[in-house]
């Protein structure tokens, strides 16, 4: 019954590289797809988002070694996963 199954999809999934690759050996059915695949991609917010200048990170990556504050704040660390691994051991 698997080899059944396995059979099938292997058959279904090249007849179907078959027939996607005899629609796109023309030109014209190229472009309608490219441009149905751009539109598709400008209709989904994710996709259509290329201003990253309002990006909410102010600072990301290497600190300015000068700023105190934060320099103190990294090195201090997370403190959830102890208290997390503190809990777990009462």
């Amino acid at each position: 019954m698997r080899q059944k199954a396995l059979l099938s999809g292997i058959a279904i999934s090249t007849v179907g590289v078959g027939v996607t690759s005899y629609l796109l050996k023309d030109k014209a059915n190229r472009e309608k797809v490219t441009e149905f695949v751009q539109s598709t991609k400008n209709k989904i917010p994710y996709f259509s988002r290329k201003n990253t200048d309002s990006f909410p990170v102010e600072k990301a990556g290497h600190p300015d070694p000068e700023d105190i504050d934060d320099n103190t704040m990294v090195s201090e660390g997370s403190m959830y996963p102890v208290q997390y691994y503190d809990e777990k051991q009462k």
